[in-house]
């Protein structure tokens, strides 16, 4: 999961109040300053007087060559390394991230941040944003958070549905207002995953309600941020999940209430690429999957042959992180 801590040096309180409400994790600020950004709101501080020091919790370390290197990766596993490039450069990044090393990269603008995230595709997990200016640090968060990585979609055909029964399905109650388009990624297996529509539809049995998504059975995966999966069950207010658009694009969004109720179930079976895969909803027409177009289509009028929009991995998964090993689901 994506962190951003942002220095401010000198202190300016206007730069503090505006990285606290764009949802920075932390921020970096001049030793006796910790208490009044702790006045301003909650965030981790990096202060000699804060939550995490300068020299037992996080160093600074300016890499000058690749031998500094080996000297980085152990020194990242007794504390957190920020990594300052001697002129800003992607080499270095690249050879700690393969290297398994937890940096945090400091940058200096959104075009840095966003190449330290995207980085081997991987990228880092962490970087420190060094901005004085009160416009730039705005908008600089807006678009680290308005969006993350993008999912490749793929068109699934469907093959069959059945009713199966009672069980529990969740209802995932976001913080934020989806549009059309716009849902979560669920499935039986963590491989395969259905694009469940948001109830961002105006219908005549209920409301609209933007912020929900219906979105399967207790027992199923939904993608997360950090290229991970969860189980629906596991979820709980205040985690984060994914929200992604019928064409791939994803952004985080806060869950403010889990809601797991019986109801009818069924079994939405589909083929892509000649591999059956399968999702388990709500039987009711106001859960519906989402098309190529984006449009939604309710899980009661689905019939073999309706296209209907998937992602598909090809890697296996252990505690929702991918790994390189032969796993089969059905």
């Amino acid at each position: 999961m994506r962190k951003v801590w942002v220095k401010i040096d000198p202190w300016d309180k206007k730069l503090v109040t505006t990285a606290i409400e764009g949802g920075a994790d932390g921020v970096m600020v001049p030793a006796g300053y910790a208490e009044k950004v702790k006045a301003l709101g909650r965030i981790q501080t990096i202060s000699e007087d804060g939550d995490l020091k300068p020299g037992d919790d996080v160093v600074l370390f300016r890499i000058k060559s690749g031998e500094d290197e080996s000297e980085i990766v152990k020194l990242c596993k007794e504390k957190q390394v920020i990594l300052e490039c001697s002129d800003w450069s992607i080499i270095p990044l690249e050879n700690l991230i393969a290297r398994g090393a937890d940096v945090i990269a400091q940058v200096h603008s959104i075009e840095e941040a966003q190449t330290a995230f995207g980085i081997l595709e991987k990228g880092v997990n962490h970087i420190l944003l060094c901005c004085n200016d009160l416009v730039e640090l705005k908008e600089a968060l807006n678009r680290i958070y308005a969006s993350t990585d993008q999912i490749p979609l793929e068109v699934a055909e469907i093959t069959e549905v059945k009713p199966i029964g009672m069980g529990d399905r969740v209802c995932v109650d976001t913080c934020t207002e989806m549009k059309p388009g716009e849902g979560m990624l669920v499935g039986n297996a963590s491989s395969a995953l259905f694009l469940v529509h948001s109830e961002s539809i105006v219908n005549p049995y209920v409301s609209p309600r933007p912020f929900r998504v219906n979105a399967g059975a207790v027992h199923a995966y939904t993608r997360v941020p950090g290229g991970k999966t969860r189980y629906l069950s596991e979820l709980s207010a205040g985690d984060q999940i994914l929200i992604t658009d019928f064409n791939g694009n994803t952004s985080v969004g806060a869950l403010g209430r889990l809601k797991i109720e019986k109801r009818p179930l069924m079994l939405v079976k589909a083929e892509v690429s000649g591999k059956e895969i399968t999702t388990i909803l709500q039987n009711a027409e106001t859960i519906r999957l989402t098309d190529p177009e984006g449009n939604p289509v309710s899980v009661v009028n689905l019939n073999p042959g309706d296209k209907v929009l998937v992602a598909i991995e090809e890697s296996g998964r252990h505690f929702g992180m991918k790994i390189n090993e032969t796993i089969t689901e059905k």
